[in-house]
């Protein structure tokens, strides 16, 4: 559908300047070549586009300009695909509009000679129809639809970029999947290549995923499209929505990895697995880059998402969920990207090496090779305290050779602190279950890399669940967790992955190998921490905390036993219960 001049003349809103884009310098400042951003207006269109099937999608349409007008050259195409409202009015009456802010680098794109579009998924914002599922094969393929749509306009010449984090990166990355022709980059950050694993991690459900959905008052502040004044539109495609499947339920109804949803009808979790589309994405020659930042729990798919599609980039920044690394020049690099494969820029990318992450405490590194993959086991052995035998909280410790047999023993605590509702990272745990802690270390150690837990455990329950934290203490006693990870005993199998986990266990999940333990039996688990990049400093110690559960479990209330679990984790001689630590030299 190709909206004619004179439409988009009609509906053409012309907004307020966009303010100089603050780019802050990093790593990648010295090798951008300066970038001229002649474009101090931006150009607004928004209309209804259907897709394959009929279902209509709000899309707007933000164009470079000038004070003399548009820009009417053609101009290379950035899409973003959201569920949570391209534009809409928040609760002080501001209008807000996700293509003129620079979390995504959107403005600076715009200012650098970027036509930028932004679309309501269906069965969201201002878009008809209802969600299926999650990102599922019917979102990605509106994403296909809308890429082509959007290639075939006047004001695009048929080269299309995509960018996003979180959602946004998964909306991005599973349209790619669906190799549209006229997509050549995108720019993915906190998504995932094997949403199983992520979503439902170890067995368990926890933060990511689990929210109650919004209500409609919610799409209902959406700003309508242009041409429906009276917001009719809006209103009958939010109505839509009442027939989206619900997301929590969604996750939570699907306990194994070949687990069939009553909302789909399929094997879900198969349908969402980027793993089975990577070599689609790489055969197509559409260029990947990959985003994430320390603290933050995806970004250990982030780095396997490029682990498994070659020739791809990727970025990690220290920070939380979906915030621009400070001090770095993260809109530069997203420009100089773009300009690369959209523009046919010769800026340098295609000599820079691959991978750009934080080492705390050192700071930027780039390398030709991906974090960790240069790191080497550094194992640390659980130990009894001072006293040898089964110690209260607080008082095993940690070290390099193994210690005599000797058993830990605590009851699952269920009375923890309320946590921030999007508590992206886990705080210390110590006084929730058992700890081990170092010796003050004599040298710095620089970990790189997936920690592994391995244990062996026993539980008065036929299934329970165990938390893992890997802290850093300071001196003066003060904790930061580094690296997190969860498994339920049931879940305890391993398997050989359909993907490079880079060494790091992969749990099958798969209804068959789910098995609870015998109450009193030992058994061995192993899985991975989320990723980090630390230099633990000379004089601070390591502590690894074990629980049985966690304040970020939404669903904490429904799932908890009562009585609590006992578990028992098995040191020493013949047990094996350690850390392996991804030490780089």
């Amino acid at each position: 559908m190709r909206a004619t001049a004179t439409v988009m003349a009609m509906l053409a809103m012309v907004i307020a300047p966009l303010p100089p884009a603050a780019h802050a310098q990093g790593p990648s400042a010295d090798a951008l070549a300066p970038h001229v951003q002649p474009y101090e207006n931006v150009q607004r269109t928004s209309l209804y586009v259907p897709v394959r099937d009929g279902t209509r999608l709000a899309v707007n349409i933000y164009r470079p300009a000038t004070p003399q007008g548009v820009e009417t050259a053609r101009l290379p195409v950035i899409f973003v695909l959201t569920p949570y409202r391209a534009r809409f009015r928040d609760a002080q009456g501001k209008v807000q509009e996700a293509a003129l802010e620079d979390r995504l680098a959107l403005r600076s794109l715009i200012r650098a000679g970027y036509v930028v579009a932004v679309a309501d998924i269906r069965g969201k914002g201002a878009s008809f129809g209802s969600r299926r599922g999650f990102q599922d094969r019917t979102e990605a393929y509106d994403g296909h639809d809308l890429v082509e749509w959007l290639a075939r306009q006047d004001f695009s010449t048929g080269k299309v970029g995509m960018i996003g984090c979180s959602y946004l990166g998964g909306t991005t990355f599973h349209t790619a999947s669906t190799t549209p022709p006229s997509l050549k980059a995108v720019f993915v950050g906190a998504s995932d290549l094997d949403k199983y694993a992520f979503v439902r991690n170890g067995g368990i459900t926890a933060q990511f995923n689990t929210r109650p959905d919004e209500p409609a008052e919610v799409d209902l502040a959406s700003l309508p499209v242009d041409g429906d004044g009276d917001a009719a539109l809006l209103r009958a495609a939010v109505a839509e929505h009442a027939r989206n499947t619900p997301m929590a339920p969604l996750w939570y109804g699907m306990p194994h990895r070949d687990s069939l949803s009553r909302f789909t009808g399929n094997a879900f979790w198969n349908e969402v697995a980027m793993f089975n589309y990577v070599d689609r994405i790489e055969a197509a020659g559409i260029a990947t880059y990959f985003w994430g930042n320390w603290q933050d729990e995806p970004t250990a798919q982030s780095i396997l998402s490029a682990a498994n599609i070659t020739g791809s980039r990727l970025l990690v920044g220290p920070g939380s969920h979906c915030v621009p690394p400070p001090g770095f020049n993260f809109t530069g690099e997203v420009v100089r990207y773009f300009d690369h494969h959209l523009k046919g820029a010769a800026n340098g990318l295609a000599q820079a090496p691959r991978a750009t992450y934080w080492v705390e405490g050192q700071g930027w590194v780039r390398s030709d090779r991906l974090p960790g993959t240069e790191a080497r086991p550094m194992t640390w052995h659980l130990a009894g305290g001072r006293s040898g035998t089964s110690q209260a909280a607080n008082d095993g410790t940690l070290q390099q050779r193994p210690d005599r047999a000797g058993r830990d023993t605590f009851r699952v605590d269920y009375n923890l602190p309320d946590a921030d509702y999007f508590a992206f990272w886990a705080q210390p745990m110590d006084r929730h279950g058992l700890a081990w802690t170092s010796a003050p270390l004599a040298a710095p150690l620089k970990l790189v890399g997936m920690p592994v837990v391995r244990l062996t455990v026993s539980a008065d329950r036929p299934d329970a669940h165990v938390w893992a934290y890997l802290d850093q203490v300071d001196s003066a006693g003060k904790a930061q967790v580094i690296a997190f990870g969860r498994l339920a005993l049931s879940h305890r199998k391993t398997a050989k992955a359909p993907y490079d986990t880079l060494g790091a266990p992969y749990h099958s999940g798969l209804r068959a190998d789910v098995a609870p333990l015998p109450v009193g039996s030992k058994a061995r688990i192993d899985f991975a921490l989320t990723a980090l990049s630390q230099v633990v400093p000379a004089g601070h110690r390591l502590r690894l905390t074990v629980t049985g559960a966690d304040p970020r479990q939404r669903n904490l209330r429904e799932i908890r036993q009562d009585p609590p679990p006992q578990i028992t984790i098995w040191r020493g001689a013949g047990s094996g219960s350690a850390i392996d630590l991804p030490v780089m030299d």
